[in-house]
């Protein structure tokens, strides 16, 4: 990179012979371009954020992670030193990275508060962006969020499968057989998930008749999810290994003797924001069909005194998490003139985790509903699900639950 920059010092080169952001018309002279290089700071202006509360240190670890991605794959502007200092940052705590606040056309702002102890005084020409400027962020979250998703939807379909017992619900709807009918992957998964909680179940005594959707429906709602959750872990997986460099250095190829440097919109991430929109309808309509089940299970009149909680409130989480699952869409920042559109990762990662607490709590009510039908009708489920009934009606095996 450096060849090419002395070649011509006067190409275009964001961030190395131009300024960085709405300043990037600016020009800087060839004799300013080092100094120019070690005036940056990672803190200084470009930290902003205020309030909602903070990224949790795992994620700040991930995004420090993420970024090392661009310092493995030859298409970085920086020296081993500079990769060394950025992987050395996992040796010590992580600086708090607020969630709100950060707006912006990429992920400098929350970047600048990972980055903040970094050394910047003796940097290169170029070495300020492999650092600072890319999508890690995106990364990290997509990278937590499927980390999280995977387990939540398990535990989701247990309790789901303890209240189709609850209610001796029918089980041809979950049966093998139907796996490669809609060709839906994600069906079928979820089917075979409530199989094996379902194994060794009663046949007999089972409803028939008037069954209620909530019932018929759950493997296809639940294969969704499965879908969803897999979007976002395929979303993680390919930027996790993604160079987000902008401006990025190619390496010399035939029409490129010394290589070559564009730019490219690495800083925004087009495929966490919509994988996490997907995910948080996914928990919306989950927590709606929880929510539902749990009316079926106190219309049946066999739980005694109700579980805490009164149905207008289940109803309202049914809406909160309807609202959390407004997608988040490219935000226009017209009063910027460079900087025209806005990375909108943050909103979705902060509506897909308030999705996901709607659908944690109204889980819990169900498992404790379903738990108190089986009770008192004296039943018991299936054998996969005993630990999960103990937990639920007697406060034990927490941790199998």
């Amino acid at each position: 990179f450096m060849r090419l920059l002395e070649s011509d010092r006067t190409q275009f080169i964001y961030g190395v012979t131009s300024s960085f952001g709405p300043r990037a018309r600016v020009t800087i002279p060839p004799e300013e371009q080092r100094s120019h290089a070690r005036e940056f700071s990672f803190r200084g202006n470009w930290a902003r954020g205020f309030g909602g509360g903070y990224l949790e240190e795992r994620v700040v670890r991930g995004i420090v992670f993420a970024r090392l991605a661009n310092f493995v794959a030859g298409n970085s502007k920086a020296r081993p030193v500079v990769a060394e200092r950025v992987a050395a940052l996992l040796d010590g705590a992580m600086p708090p990275v607020p969630l709100d606040g950060q707006v912006g056309a990429g992920e400098v702002l929350p970047l600048a508060h990972v980055l903040a102890g970094l050394r910047s005084d003796d940097l290169e020409e170029g070495e300020a962006n492999p650092i600072a400027n890319g999508s890690p962020v995106s990364a990290a979250l997509a990278a937590d969020t499927a980390w999280l998703a995977g387990p939540r939807l398990g535990h989701a379909e247990q309790v789901l499968a303890l209240s189709v017992e609850a209610w001796r619900a029918p089980l041809d709807p979950y049966d093998e057989a139907l796996d490669g009918l809609d060709g839906d992957e994600g069906a079928a998964a979820a089917r075979a998930a409530l199989r094996r909680h379902l194994a060794g179940a009663s046949p007999d005594g089972r409803r028939s008749g008037r069954v209620p959707l909530s019932y018929q429906v759950l493997a296809g709602l639940l294969g969704r999810a499965h879908r969803a959750v897999a979007g976002v872990a395929e979303a993680a997986r390919v930027s996790l290994r993604s160079v987000t460099d902008n401006p990025v250095y190619l390496p010399p190829d035939a029409r490129h003797p010394l290589g070559w440097v564009t730019s490219t919109g690495g800083f925004h991430n087009a495929m966490v924001y919509p994988a996490l929109n997907a995910l948080a309808a996914a928990w919306a309509d989950l927590t709606g069909l929880a929510v539902q089940q749990v009316t079926e299970l106190r219309a049946l009149g066999l739980a005694g005194a109700p579980v805490p909680g009164p149905g207008s409130a289940l109803s309202g989480l049914a809406d909160e998490a309807r609202a959390a699952a407004r997608p988040t869409l490219l935000p226009a920042a017209v009063n910027d003139p460079q900087d025209d559109v806005s990375m909108p990762v943050f909103s979705a990662h902060r509506r897909e985790a308030e999705a996901a607490r709607c659908l944690d709590r109204a889980i819990a009510v169900l498992a404790a509903e379903a738990g108190q039908v089986l009770l008192a009708a004296g039943r018991q489920p299936a054998p996969p699900l005993a630990g999960l009934l103990e937990s639920v009606t007697t406060g034990r095996g927490r941790g199998q639950a």
